[in-house]
């Protein structure tokens, strides 16, 4: 068996020694991220990383095909391969197609943050020559080298750590997603039919998650919506997938009046861009507060099952968390379909104005906004 290293032992140290000549033929760099959209946000600084520190590399990724629209424009992106694993590329034969297309693309080096048997069995079927994964990747043992995966550290610096592994010298820095001009003008135009001046405060609100335990109550939305447009004047915008739409209209409904509802209309780049529009976004821990924390948006994020502590907060200093301390929490690295204890206390006990103390917290800093 196997024994994994403990975090004091992080291969970065015996990594030290090694001479940057190792590194002179990584000319064709793959990273491999097929999770979430979050989880593609949080891995961009390790391909920013890769870029400058070899500007001359051609850095590629692979990825799942909900989450390739946000490489478009990455200048460190060179291309992406889609791996559609639940659709076309299901099943081994699927699989098989993928292997042949990383092997055509003859990379150097394959970087696996994705903690995924598949991801680290692609990377080994594909012969890509140097493979870098996690220690707590059930396809560690495929690996032609293996990295501790901190647990006291941010996801975004634990995935560049995979490169620091080399040897390299990298600051950790924010993920960032671009916006191209058809971006820009989807959401302009999603805005200018529901009659929103361009002068008006802006709030995103992303009600939704794929684990119902980490959606916060629609009642509370709502209750935020309306004190907004009370007390500040202010236009809530609802975001989300195309499977929070009837979730998001029953939250437009209860909190009356005109709220736009942008679930389902807008696909990832054209929704960054309209959170580029917001003073802020208010949201679940989800997707959608990586996204707007990515276009340099403060977030208000609603923690409920999982904790900051797991790494995946919004990155950077602007944003607020909202939690309720329980000692069940957290019961899970991932939110559930249901509560353990039928309470589902830590999002029942998060009150409206909480949330409401949080969001008019950064309403009053006077954050500039893209317009």
């Amino acid at each position: 068996m196997i024994r994994q290293p403990q975090p004091e032992e992080i291969i970065l140290k015996a990594d030290r020694t090694q001479c940057h000549n190792d590194n002179d033929d990584l000319e064709r760099i793959l990273v491999i991220q097929t999770a979430f959209l979050g989880d593609l946000i949080l891995t961009l600084p390790l391909f920013q990383a890769i870029k400058d520190t070899l500007p001359g590399a051609q850095v590629w990724a692979l990825v799942i095909p909900s989450t390739a629209e946000i490489l478009a424009g990455h200048p460190a992106v060179a291309g992406s391969l889609v791996y559609d694993k639940r659709g076309r590329d299901r099943g081994w034969s699927g699989f098989r197609h993928s292997v042949r297309r990383v092997r055509d693309g003859h990379f150097n080096l394959a970087l696996v943050p994705h903690r995924s048997l598949r991801s680290a069995l692609l990377a080994f079927a594909a012969r890509v020559p140097r493979r870098l994964g996690f220690w707590s990747s059930p396809g560690f043992f495929l690996f032609s080298r293996q990295v501790v995966r901190r647990q006291n550290a941010h996801e975004v610096d634990r995935n560049i750590d995979l490169w620091r592994a080399l040897g390299f010298q990298c600051p950790t820095q924010a993920p960032r997603v671009y916006p191209r001009a058809e971006d820009r003008r989807q959401a302009q135009d999603f805005l200018s039919r529901q009659g929103i001046p361009g002068d008006q405060a802006l709030v995103g609100i992303a009600p939704g998650s794929m684990w119902a335990t980490k959606r916060w109550l629609p009642e509370g939305f709502a209750q935020v919506i309306r004190e907004l447009r009370e007390k500040r004047n202010a236009q809530a915008v609802l975001l989300g997938s195309s499977a929070e739409r009837e979730l998001c209209r029953k939250i437009a409904r209860e909190a009356g009046g005109n709220v736009p509802v942008a679930t389902g209309e807008l696909s990832p780049m054209p929704a960054a861009a309209l959170m580029q529009r917001c003073h802020l976004v208010l949201s679940n821990d989800s997707a959608a507060a990586h996204l707007a924390a990515a276009v340099d948006r403060p977030v208000v994020v609603i923690f409920g099952p999982t904790v900051p502590d797991f790494g995946f907060a919004p990155f950077g200093p602007k944003h607020i968390v909202v939690q309720k301390q329980l000692d069940c929490r957290p019961c899970g690295i991932h939110g559930g379909r249901r509560c353990r204890r039928n309470t589902f206390a830590c999002m029942k006990e998060i009150m409206p104005q909480q949330v409401l103390d949080a969001v008019f917290t950064i309403l009053d800093r006077g954050e500039e906004v893209d317009r």
